[in-house]
């Protein structure tokens, strides 16, 4: 699936958001517009089990970005979110670098394969350094969908 398909449009996406102090924050924040697009699973549930997967692990690729994501038991689809933050936080990640760019993921409990193609496609998109600087450069939710369409594209 294209990362653009999984956010839908560009209300899913959050630029230069400045409400974002720490991971728990940031992890409230991606709960809440994560939960704008499930039925019936609340913000709660979703920010406990984004904790709950980074007392795993840190979801910290490294290079400023992080990738929480879960699965949840009564979710139907696949819901994501991304938020560009104004200035980058302190995230355990792999590198010791804080983040600026979070991508949420949420996917049904029982979509184990569709999870792992989901993460393999984010990661590999993370991992080039002029994707990362366009994403940080954009400050337009608009923008940054099309942009994603265009990298989608490639």
């Amino acid at each position: 699936m294209l990362i653009a398909a999984l956010l839908i449009d560009s209300g899913n996406i959050h630029c230069q958001d400045d409400n974002n102090s720490s991971k728990k924050r940031v992890i409230e924040n991606l709960s809440h517009h994560l939960a704008v697009n499930t039925e019936v699973i609340s913000e709660d549930k979703i920010f406990q089990a984004l904790l709950e997967r980074e007392r795993l692990g840190s979801t910290g690729l490294g290079k400023g970005v992080a990738i929480p994501h879960a699965r949840i038991p009564g979710l139907s689809h696949t819901v994501a979110a991304m938020m560009t933050l104004s200035s980058p936080i302190k995230y355990d990640a792999a590198d010791k670098q804080p983040v600026d760019i979070i991508f949420g993921l949420l996917v049904p409990e029982d979509n184990s394969e569709d999870h792992l193609e989901h993460l393999s496609r984010l990661v590999s998109m993370f991992r080039d350094p002029q994707i990362c600087q366009s994403i940080r450069e954009t400050t337009d939710a608009d923008k940054m969908f099309d942009l994603l369409l265009a990298i989608d594209d490639d």
